[in-house]
């Protein structure tokens, strides 16, 4: 029989491990609504959770029973319904409500002491409410938004007076998803009328369209690396299933497959560092994950983690607020679906050693922006800046210290050919303080030196006359034949 054997790999057996109940945020004023959007924002600062036409930022650090009547953010005149936090300032969130605004507030160092209810910008566009909002992941104050309109507008946050840069409006029917690719050079959208689109979202075009799912319940969408988009939908019999598509070209999925035949919503979560992929349903207590791969079928599945207690809703911690002595490589944050607890869930990968594993966190995301939002919309494409998860560095921070490092050493050449400029010579030997020193000479100095030894050897005496009387280099010819001379006279 043929035996296909077991597929390496590093996160096969990568699980889920549950907070004790004193480490949970528990007693929180969760939304009872039953749409699917985003109620729960997470980064390494603080944890925001939708209470309906509100919501509470707790610092992360802030565990254990939450006050009922703990301080709140006020502001919207309906429901919230997606939250996100700006991936370049820890204390800047953004809100899309049902009241057709969004909200810009700055969360004030160590929390909040009262309600706050001051917001920095109000973004006024769509005509009907605001289902999804994201932030660029290069773009300094770029947010990108989807609403019931039809529409996607595209913001500069910082530009007080002309915020809005660009309407996207080739929607004919409700939208599903709003994803943004790992630059920011394209979006992807899910919508009612069973399509997925790729736009370019500064000059509106839709670059392909395509069938996704065939069901009519909803789809979401987010994007793979190397060009790849994963959909999760229903099909024409109502199962859940995913695709994995070709971002250029979504006449035919790469792979399809049927995950199960429930009904919730499952969202699915990618993290670009260890290419895997996580698919979360509504009202499900298990949360499955896959490895990502170059070759068919592109989608591997791993394992899934198992618990009693049904989801809500799900937020994920950005991977710089990893734990890496514990080899944690995503966080996700429950939102339970009955009793007002938020649950902390850590994917870990099992390893014997505490010491910080290269293989599990390459470069990340730097809370750095690559550009700014007036570049960006002229049509310039940057990669995003990373950061190192050993010692928390960015790229931009060790390049401007190699670039310091590199001039302070052409400093230091350019002061040794002063000295010796000025007659002074270094051998290669040892100085006064101990520490060897260089041996750095001229062309010059160097064919005179070629010239005296060609002399020496000529008349016999090289190696004799050494400026500092050590006779170190080998006899000559004509001296050893002296030299035997000598000894038989002897």
């Amino acid at each position: 029989l043929w035996f296909r054997g077991v597929r390496p790999s590093k996160f096969r057996h990568v699980y889920g491990l549950p907070t004790r109940k004193e480490c949970c945020y528990t007693d929180i004023s969760v939304v009872r609504s039953g749409n699917d959007g985003n109620f729960c924002a997470v980064n390494p600062t603080f944890l925001a959770i939708v209470a309906d036409t509100t919501f509470v930022v707790i610092p992360i650090a802030t565990t254990g029973r939450i006050d009922f009547q703990c301080c709140k953010v006020i502001g919207h005149a309906g429901q919230i319904l997606d939250l996100k936090w700006n991936p370049f300032d820890d204390h800047t969130i953004a809100s899309a409500s049902d009241d057709c605004t969004i909200k810009i507030w700055n969360i004030p160092e160590g929390g909040l002491a009262s309600n706050l209810t001051n917001y920095v910008t109000e973004l006024v566009g769509h005509k009907r409410k605001v289902l999804h909002i994201e932030w660029h992941p290069t773009a300094s104050n770029v947010l990108l938004s989807a609403g019931f309109d039809h529409t996607v507008c595209v913001w500069d946050v910082g530009n007080t007076e002309r915020p809005l840069l660009n309407v996207i409006d080739c929607h004919v029917d409700m939208i599903y998803s709003l994803a943004i690719n790992r630059d920011g050079s394209m979006i992807a959208t899910t919508s009612k009328d069973k399509k997925l689109r790729v736009i370019e979202p500064r000059s509106g075009i839709v670059v392909s369209e395509g069938i996704c799912h065939m069901g009519t319940k909803c789809s979401k969408a987010v994007f793979l690396d190397n060009g790849r988009i994963l959909t999760t939908g229903f099909s024409r019999h109502s199962d859940r299933q995913y695709a994995v598509w070709d971002q250029h070209d979504l006449r035919k999925p790469l792979t399809q497959e049927v995950i199960d035949s429930s009904s919730g919503i499952v969202t699915p979560y990618y993290d670009y560092d260890t290419r895997m992929v996580y698919l979360a349903g509504k009202g499900d207590g298990n949360i499955r994950y896959y490895e990502v791969v170059d070759e068919p079928p592109y989608v591997h599945y791993l394992n899934q983690f198992l618990s009693g207690q049904p989801q809500k809703a799900l937020g994920f911690m950005p991977k710089r607020g990893m734990n890496v002595h514990q080899c944690e490589v995503f966080r996700f944050y429950k939102l339970h679906a009955a009793g007002n607890i938020c649950e902390p869930i850590s994917m870990i990968v099992p390893r014997k050693s505490t010491l910080f594993q290269s293989d599990l966190y390459p470069d990340t995301l730097a809370n750095v922006p690559a550009i700014g939002a007036k570049e960006w919309f002229q049509g310039r494409n940057v990669s995003p800046i990373l950061m190192s998860m050993k010692t928390g560095e960015s790229i931009m921070e060790l390049s401007n210290g190699k670039s310091n490092r590199s001039s302070t050493e052409s400093k230091i050449q350019r002061t040794h050919s002063i000295h010796f400029a000025n007659g002074n010579q270094t051998n290669g030997g040892t100085n006064t303080n101990g520490h060897t020193g260089l041996s750095i000479s001229n062309g010059t100095d160097r064919s005179h030196q070629q010239q005296q030894q060609q002399q020496q050897q000529q008349n016999g005496t090289y190696g004799s006359n050494l400026p500092n009387g050590n006779n170190n280099h080998p006899l000559s010819v004509k001296q050893q034949q002296q030299h035997s001379i000598n000894k038989e006279n002897e």
